[in-house]
């Protein structure tokens, strides 16, 4: 089985809630709070995602973190990049060296980098745009609720 680590899940479900907009910001607290993640592990991931150049991170009283690049320029293999490192189905394919016995005599060699190239094509496909536009806006919608509260306050008090 193929199976991406959680970290790597939890990036896509994390960018996932960033709308298009480019003044939108989101603190770890935030969205560990939409996603029901742990706070570390959301930190953690939206610091590798920044250092990938994916986020943007923002100090000071209404920091947090802001797209870096239009969703229309973010693929999920990005994504699981920036989390996990370079997409490789097999040791082989991702490095020039690696510790396997037959490496120098083995014929799945080629065929593998095949199938790793479409698996990654594949990922490199979706785009960012494309899955927020399919997933619910959790945190758009908490931030406009959150929004209209403090307007509502302002507004009586």
């Amino acid at each position: 089985m193929i199976r991406l680590t959680n970290l790597a899940d939890y990036a896509v479900v994390l960018m996932c809630q960033f709308p298009s907009d480019a003044d939108y910001k989101a603190s770890a607290v935030d969205l560990a709070e939409a996603t029901e993640l742990p706070v570390p592990s959301v930190a953690k991931i939206l610091n590798a995602l920044a250092r990938a150049g994916l986020l943007a991170s923002h100090r000071g009283l209404k920091g947090g973190f802001s797209l870096n690049r239009q969703a229309v320029d973010i693929t999920v293999a990005d994504i699981i990049e920036a989390v996990d490192g370079p997409i490789s189905l097999t040791h082989c394919v991702d490095t020039d060296h690696s510790d396997c016995s037959v490496e120098t005599v083995c014929a799945m060699k080629s065929h593998w980098q095949t199938i790793n190239g479409a698996v990654r094509g594949a990922l490199d496909s979706i785009l960012l745009a494309d899955i927020n536009m399919q997933s619910s806006g959790l945190m758009a919608a908490q931030q406009l609720e959150k929004k209209s509260a403090e307007a509502l306050i302002a507004n009586n008090g």
